[in-house]
């Protein structure tokens, strides 16, 4: 007698070159959002870290060529979000595309069983698919609209939006190896605790890169804190490890201006296809 095979289910991940930029459970958080209007009622109804939720929305933010939550200051658990009219539309791309992907899988699994070739556990690692991983946690994405050559080293202007622009450093060979070019979309990755937190725009420091923004989020832990801020242009948003001494140090509070800055030399690189 000849067993039925169990029928595959697949979950939708939607990747970026670096890694998931939307999946089922990011989608089912925008659809809380969209429902709560809470970034907190949204997280348990995940259910997610209010941490973890926000950090899904930064990183959404940051990579769509829209914004997909509007969002306003709060306190540790305080503050609005609002789903836009491209978050809905993404949304509904998303579960339309969900459809179409399980009903080609369906088909695509009936074929092979009718061929007696299904194999699960090896069509699994055939679909599993493969992603680069980083411990950064800003990503930035847009073209590059300079690059200056030097001897051993290249610098490189990524325009995030009309009013950002972010520099990078790296070698010749490995802007060669890249292919990098000026108009080459590419990712941009900061890692939070190689950003300084300036109060005083006057403080000399020898960082490339210097983003004013405000203080939206500030969470704390028991040595150190992740201070978040919304950049000029309402996009895109940078999030900077510091211990709580600074926090303390520097008067941090939600809704004061703050620059971050960060050397040129610090931003990873990694080119678009």
């Amino acid at each position: 007698m000849t067993s039925t095979p169990p029928r595959l289910l697949g979950k939708l991940l939607i990747e970026t070159a670096v890694g998931s930029f939307l999946g089922d459970k990011r989608i089912r958080l925008l659809e809380a959002i969209d429902q709560h209007g809470s970034i907190s009622q949204a997280a348990r109804t995940v259910p997610l870290s209010y941490k973890a939720a926000w950090e899904a929305v930064d990183d959404m933010n940051n990579l769509a060529p829209e914004p997909v939550v509007l969002r306003s200051a709060g306190g540790r658990h305080g503050g609005g979000t609002e789903l836009t009219a491209f978050g809905r539309r993404l949304i509904a791309f998303y579960r339309a595309l969900e459809q179409e992907s399980q009903g080609a899988l369906d088909k695509l699994t009936g074929d092979l069983d009718q061929n007696g070739v299904l194999d699960t556990a090896g069509f699994r690692k055939v679909l599993k698919r493969m992603s680069l991983r980083t411990s950064a946690r800003n990503q930035f994405a847009g073209p590059i609209v300079a690059i200056k050559e030097g001897i051993v080293d290249s610098e490189v202007s990524i325009r995030l939006d009309p009013e950002l622009e972010l520099t990078a450093i790296v070698t010749r060979e490995s802007a060669e190896n890249l292919g990098l070019a000026r108009g080459r979309d590419v990712l941009a990755f900061v890692k939070a605790s190689s950003i300084l937190l300036l109060v005083e725009e006057e403080g000399r420091i020898s960082a490339r890169n210097r983003f004013t923004g405000i203080v939206v989020n500030i969470h704390e832990g028991p040595v150190n804190a992740e201070v978040t801020l919304n950049l000029p242009g309402g996009r895109h948003v940078i999030t900077a490890v510091i211990t709580e001494e600074s926090v303390k140090r520097l008067g941090l509070a939600v809704g004061q201006p703050v620059t971050a800055a960060f050397k040129a030399s610090s931003v990873f690189l990694v080119a678009i296809d």
